[in-house]
């Protein structure tokens, strides 16, 4: 409808531009603004064209306003059309056109809502990629339902999707992974072992380090004293935490030899694992995981470092290589080699996005945590350096959710073990629970998960309110068949001029925004939007179910209440499957 607006609005202009009543070249890049009104009252939609044009064409706004209304073609579709407050133009529908909505939802489906906007493109939107160090916590659930909807969002406006996890498996944090599990697998084969402050625990270590000792036997045992032989202090007795890990890393690999990278990849794919595992029960599943090491093996990461080089965009300065980010907007220069001649995260980042870049992506979201607030500076000043498209590059930062038992907050941390995985929660307020609550705040705001209402059975607990709107009509088609009732949907799609019930008005116009929320919430990247929809419908089903009565003994009132309220179900269950939840019939 918004589209059919515009057009008469541009018909409009032109006939004046035609007559010499307004300057021909108006038309040119037109910014035609048409959107739905909040209050019906000031009608179903309103431009400000009339103010956006009054000082191009000398004229007070609402004569402005007043002149184009009188120059709209002549439309079935509309009622009538006003001047408003200072000038805008809004635009009253007919009933029938409002209440085709209902019909364009049966007829459509699952596919109510939908759109072109982004065909014949790609996008890969990159979430989650929490290094594999440990199961995953409530904080990257958030990140996991907010990028799987935005993926999900992205498909419904048209865009070909790929969901890709990017694994960490290159860096540090997997070194000191692999030594965690190895002083376990000791402290299992009988040794004295004191853990140092900066390693890794929890259950998870203790039961991949069980099953080396099963399948490895001693072979993985070495020398205790040789281990701890002129180590540095560690940082809990005084001294530099950091250097004491790094340096009992180094021990480790020594000590091992070949065997180290056993030890490495066991903790790689036990835990990759059980984080595929996790988020598939979630509901989020990925195209591909994408693995850091294999930009090192295949050489991107020193190709990605020699095209900054050819450009003239490196240096080196105290033994290490730079890259001259502030020469492209970012608040310092960046490392990309260090002293010792490994590379840095950034390195690897950059040759990332350039693969991705390769892969001809027309959009490419990366969904990140709160925390890498400064990733986006650094890397589009890279993209900027290797003169690739920054436009197509979309990072969006998601706070990290906190979780509370009544009111207490429970603290993580996956190194001290000491936290609520992801799977705990989920298997405390379910999977519908869990999703909804993730997405109905904007990602870039703080999140409070308040365990008690996402357990409760009330209209407080949105997503059970939202689920009950659903059951309940599922239960009015239940009762039609006990009650040896019919519906004929093509009759009641005849008589639709029947419906002229307050809440009945409040529906249908409810329904009416749903592509609407749709594309925003996608082009936006801002799934909660839906969320907020599904609690307004839901709310505006219940007032209405409170009000009336569907099986009323006449037919072809009850046939059109019926299409509304078969309508309302699929809206209802088309924006919830966006969010990964559950459309339950019986509640």
């Amino acid at each position: 409808m918004q589209s059919k607006l515009k057009q008469l609005l541009f018909d409009a202009l032109a006939v004046l531009a035609a007559d010499a009543k307004l300057p021909a070249d108006l038309l040119v890049s037109l910014p035609i603004q048409v959107e739905r009104t909040r209050n019906p009252e000031h009608g179903d939609f309103a431009s400000n064209i009339a103010m956006l044009l009054t000082k191009d064409v000398g004229m007070r706004p609402r004569d402005l306003a007043a002149l184009i209304i009188s120059a709209l073609p002549a439309c079935a579709l509309i009622d009538q059309v006003l001047v408003a407050g200072a000038g805008f133009i809004n635009f009253y529908l007919t009933k029938s056109a409002q209440r085709k909505v209902i019909a364009d939802v049966l007829q459509l489906g699952e596919k109510y809502g939908c759109c072109d906007i982004g065909l014949g493109q790609s996008a890969i939107v990159e979430f989650v990629s929490s290094n594999p160090t440990g199961p995953l916590h409530v904080g990257h659930g958030r990140g996991a339902a907010y990028g799987a909807s935005v993926a999900d969002l992205l498909e419904t406006i048209g865009y070909k999707v790929h969901r890709e996890y990017y694994v960490n498996d290159a860096g540090r944090q997997m070194h000191i992974l692999a030594t965690s599990i190895w002083l376990r697998y000791l402290e299992l084969s009988g040794e004295d072992i004191a853990l140092p402050g900066n390693c890794y625990r929890g259950d998870y270590i203790i039961e991949i380090a069980r099953r080396l000792r099963v399948e490895y036997g001693e072979k993985l045992r070495r020398s205790v004293e040789l281990l701890y032989q002129d180590l540095p202090i560690d940082g809990k007795d005084g001294g530099d935490a950091d250097f004491y890990i790094d340096a009992m890393v180094a021990r480790a690999k020594d000590l091992l030899g070949d065997d180290y990278e056993a030890i490495f990849q066991r903790g790689l794919t036990t835990i990759i694992a059980d984080i595929r595992e996790d988020l598939e029960e979630f509901g989020v599943v990925f195209q591909e995981w994408f693995y850091e090491s294999a930009l090192h093996k295949s050489g991107d990461v020193a190709r990605s470092i020699a095209r900054l080089h050819e450009l003239g965009h490196i240096y080196e300065k105290d033994g290490a290589t730079w890259f001259r980010a502030t020469d492209f907007g970012d608040e310092k220069d960046r490392v990309v080699i260090r002293e010792n001649g490994q590379y840095t995260y950034f390195a690897a980042d950059i040759a990332y996005h350039l693969n991705k870049y390769g892969r001809g992506f027309d959009l490419i979201v990366d969904v990140l945590g709160s925390d890498h607030h400064g990733y986006a500076p650094r890397v589009q000043a890279f993209l900027k350096a290797a003169g690739l498209d920054v436009s197509k590059l979309i990072i969006p930062l998601v706070q990290f959710a906190i979780l509370y038992r009544g009111k207490t907050k429970v603290q993580m941390s996956t190194r001290s073990g000491e936290f609520v995985t992801l799977r705990e929660l989920r298997k405390e307020v379910g999977n519908d629970a869990a999703r909804f609550f993730y997405v109905m705040r904007k990602n870039d705001q703080h999140l409070d998960f308040d365990l008690d209402l996402a357990k409760s059975q009330s209209k407080d607990n949105p997503v059970y309110y939202i689920q009950y709107a659903h059951a309940r009509v599922c239960s009015v088609y239940r009762q039609l068949e006990e009650r040896n009732l019919d519906w004929d949907m093509t009759e009641g799609l005849l008589n639709l001029h029947l419906l002229a019930k307050e809440h009945e008005d409040v529906l249908v116009r409810c329904l009416g925004r749903y592509a609407e929320v749709l594309q925003q919430a996608a082009l936006k990247y801002e799934p909660h939007l839906v969320a907020h929809y599904l609690q307004e419908l839901a709310n505006d089903f219940h007032a209405y179910y409170n009000a009336e009565q569907f099986l009323v003994d006449d037919a072809k009132l009850r046939y059109a209440r019926l299409c509304l309220i078969a309508a309302t179900r699929q809206v209802l269950k088309n924006g919830l499957f966006l969010l990964g939840v559950s459309a339950p019939e019986t509640m």
